[in-house]
């Protein structure tokens, strides 16, 4: 893994931040929210340092809202996008972009059920993702708009202000 200059971990500090201030403002929303785009930008600009990021992200996650069976799935979801975006990182397109960032949020259920898989069997973890659906149809609609109308502005403040202070990966 990359190692991480002084100004690498002051902005991985604020990025992760501004990933729990996204999640929290939003949180009234049902699934409406910024971290699936965050995610896939951060990845874009930062590559494989995004880890470090959606890690601080999680621990927070876990110490505000205590540590339950939803943030083992936080542990792999977010780096499962990481890895995603990672193979397509190439894409310029922000439509790309937004159908995956929609098919992110319409899988989130199903990847959230890996545990109960785990746990239950095949039927719990059917049963959970079924039973979420009504969340992740939502969760789809709201992550393509949000992409399609934010992807270009937060891309290219994130490109400008890390290049300002010479830490992009790319």
């Amino acid at each position: 893994m990359a190692h991480l200059n002084t100004k690498e971990i002051a902005l991985m500090g604020i990025l992760s931040a501004l990933l729990i201030i996204g999640q929290v403002a939003l949180g009234f929303l049902p699934n409406i929210e910024v971290v699936t785009l965050l995610v896939i930008a951060y990845t874009l600009v930062f590559g494989k340092k995004v880890f470090f990021i959606i890690y601080i992200f999680v621990l927070v996650e876990g110490l505000i809202y205590g540590f339950g069976l939803w943030w083992i799935n936080y542990l792999y979801v977010w780096s499962v996008q990481a890895a995603v975006t990672l193979f397509f990182r190439k894409q310029k397109s922000v439509l790309f972009w937004s159908i995956l960032s929609g098919f992110f949020g319409i899988t989130f259920g199903a990847l959230c059920a890996l545990p109960y898989f785990a746990i239950g069997g095949p039927q719990a973890a059917f049963a959970y993702w079924i039973s979420g659906l009504a969340y992740d149809i939502p969760h789809c609609i709201g992550n393509v708009v949000v992409c399609l109308v934010l992807f270009k502005p937060v891309l290219s403040i994130l490109k400008r202000t890390c290049g300002e202070i010479n830490v992009c990966e790319n």
